[in-house]
């Protein structure tokens, strides 16, 4: 190949290579234009996506499979049980509660949007939403606390497991047998010999 044809040949490639390059921008500039007023307008989002979660705390039973399901450890969850005689209610699935949760906390900032703490819930209290605007100037507005008692209530219910606690820990106390150790017997004295054999 001569020196002229190697010319055009490397002309051409380049060409060729921008023309392909151009492919899509060429082709967009032949299709009408489209602008989106966002925020005025938004998009429809598909119905599996995952964004910001949500907890209906009428229906957490405190069991914290979500919370150990979180590879990033971004839920943080207390429970008190219930004294006897309290009443907590019921969730939308008939199950009957027997743990008061005195902290449901999720920080979305760690949050990774995978969905593991929606599936192992045996009441479907948690699930993604489709809300995907909460920017926030303070980092510690992205801890979310989903709890509806007062902090009068969880000071109460924390006090009122405790007490039933240490009950339960003084009637097992109270109800183990003593048990008595027999006395060791005394050590043999040993005998000692003499010079001339016989024993002291």
């Amino acid at each position: 190949m001569t020196s002229a044809s190697k010319y055009f040949s490397s002309a051409w490639a380049g060409v060729w290579t921008v023309l392909v390059g151009m492919r899509i921008t060429l082709s967009h500039l032949l299709t009408k234009k489209v602008t989106r007023q966002y925020p005025s307008v938004r998009y429809q989002l598909p119905d599996r996506v995952r964004n910001r979660l949500y907890v209906n705390m009428d229906d957490c039973i405190g069991c914290d499979q979500c919370a150990r399901a979180c590879p990033v450890n971004c839920i943080d969850i207390e429970t008190a049980k219930m004294v006897p005689g309290e009443n907590l209610g019921i969730t939308s699935d008939g199950r009957k509660k027997v743990l008061w949760v005195t902290k449901f906390d999720i920080d979305i900032a760690k949050c990774c949007y995978c969905s593991l703490c929606v599936w192992p819930c045996p009441t479907e209290c948690i699930k993604m939403t489709d809300v995907y605007e909460f920017s926030e100037t303070e980092r510690n507005n992205l801890i979310y606390n989903y709890i509806t008692l007062t902090p009068e209530e969880i000071i109460l219910h924390k006090a009122n497991a405790d007490k039933l606690a240490a009950e339960a820990a003084a009637k097992k106390a109270a109800a183990k047998p003593a048990t008595h150790t027999a006395p060791k017997p005394a050590a043999p004295v040993p005998t000692v010999q003499t010079t001339e054999g016989k024993a002291q």
